[in-house]
């Protein structure tokens, strides 16, 4: 299959589909912040034997919603100096179409940006999200279904996209009708529950609800005789009988002790190492953000008596008495071995206050070569960007596992 990835990330979406089958071909991948595009094309070029020039080129750092120059490449004066003050590079001379040339396109994959969707962004704003722009990104996407014509799509996203109602005006509405203007059918909105499909039956150790937009070329589909509920069916054929826990995941993972007393480790200040590591080649993802020592104690106590099964009004009781605040909200969340993890998020990128290990001994939020193991990457999957944009990318991504499913589920009908 070839392919373009649209919100590509630092690449789940593209590395599953590459896994899925080794002559698939990304012919291009389209992502806004540069730490995930320095990301993606390290991969290509290490992994997927992508020449330096070649990552370059096909993984393009820009604004989709510039969609006609992206397609096109037909910059004008204005938009070059608009785009250069957000330290943006230029795509090839003649955007996606130089980059497709004459070759067809069979299918185009994304997930646009969730948070104008997700229903716990929603409850965090005050116009419950109905401004934001990125309520509207699923039109970029559209144009470029448009131009290349696919014979189908992969559309992901979250749950909370079936209740957005941004302009008034439910969400899946907006995106059945684009679609079907263009000529493509998917699921109608009253019917998009049974596309919400979980990481974990993919075997991937992590539930993660997601909807996954399935659309089909109505002219094609008409003259192969394929529908829906064909590739549905197809892609829930690919689901795993095997459910991962965390403990199959990270359970041999080298043990981060707490210090005595913290230390200068890659130029940060450290309170755990790992045991049993040469400490003179350890990857930086493997070692855990700072904790201080109330916070330390604080969570060997959380683990060690099992604060996640207490109701949730004694959970936020015990976190009060602790630090003497007026929370109203749980802050404290521990993984467990013998479950698979709840949803990696963005957010890790701020603390790690709802993913403790589930070694009480070890005290310690989860690290970020842990976050990507719970997400399905692979153990030589790099990330070389700061802590903080290494757990965003991870939390953004699609699972790699999951990816892999939905191609080998759609490929059968290319």
């Amino acid at each position: 299959m070839n392919f373009i990835d649209l919100f590509a990330g630092c690449g789940g979406l593209s590395e599953g589909f590459l896994n899925a089958d080794k002559s698939n071909h990304g012919l291009a991948h389209v992502e806004w912040e540069l730490p995930m595009v320095r990301t993606l094309r390290n991969r290509l070029h290490k992994k997927w034997n992508h020449s330096s020039e070649e990552a370059r080129n096909s993984v393009i750092h820009f604004d989709i919603q510039k969609s006609e120059e992206l397609i096109n490449g037909n910059w004008t004066k204005e938009s070059i100096l608009d785009y250069g003050k957000s330290n943006g590079e230029l795509p090839k001379e003649k955007g996606l179409k130089g980059l497709v040339g004459n070759k067809s396109v069979d299918v185009i994959i994304g997930g646009p940006p969730c948070q104008a969707y997700s229903i716990a962004g929603r409850a965090q704003d005050k116009d419950s999200m109905k401004e934001d722009y990125r309520n509207y990104l699923f039109e970029s996407f559209v144009k470029v279904v448009k131009e290349f014509t696919p014979k189908l799509f992969v559309f992901e996203n979250v749950p909370g996209m079936l209740s957005a109602t941004p302009g008034g005006k439910p969400v899946t509405e907006r995106i059945f009708e684009a679609f079907d203007e263009i000529g493509y059918s998917i699921l109608k909105p009253n019917k998009l529950r049974r596309a919400i499909f979980s990481a974990v039956d993919f075997g991937v150790p992590q539930k993660r609800n997601r909807v996954i937009l399935v659309g089909l070329n109505k002219k094609w589909s008409e003259e192969n005789s394929i529908t829906l509920d064909d590739v549905y069916n197809s892609i829930k054929d690919q689901f795993s009988n095997n459910k991962i826990s965390i403990k199959s995941a990270i359970g041999n993972e080298p043990k981060h002790y707490p210090l005595k007393e913290p230390q200068k480790f890659f130029k940060r200040k450290v309170s755990h190492l790992p045991n049993g590591l040469d400490l003179e080649n350890i990857n930086e993802n493997q070692i855990a953000r700072f904790q201080n020592d109330r916070d330390i104690s604080f969570f060997r106590e959380w683990i060690k008596d099992s604060w996640n099964d207490k109701p949730s009004k004694d959970k936020i009781a015990f976190y009060n008495h602790k630090f003497n605040k007026d929370s109203k909200h749980a802050k404290y969340r521990n993984l467990e071995w013998d479950k698979p993890s709840p949803t990696i998020v963005a957010h890790l990128n701020k603390d790690g206050l709802m993913f403790l290990h589930p070694d009480p001994e070890q005290a310690r939020s989860i690290t970020v070569r842990e976050a990507a193991l719970l997400q399905s990457f692979p153990k030589d999957y790099e990330f070389n960007e700061s802590m903080g944009f290494n757990y965003k990318m991870i939390g953004n991504a699609v699972p790699p596992k999951m990816a892999e499913g939905i191609a080998k589920g759609i490929s059968k009908f290319i």
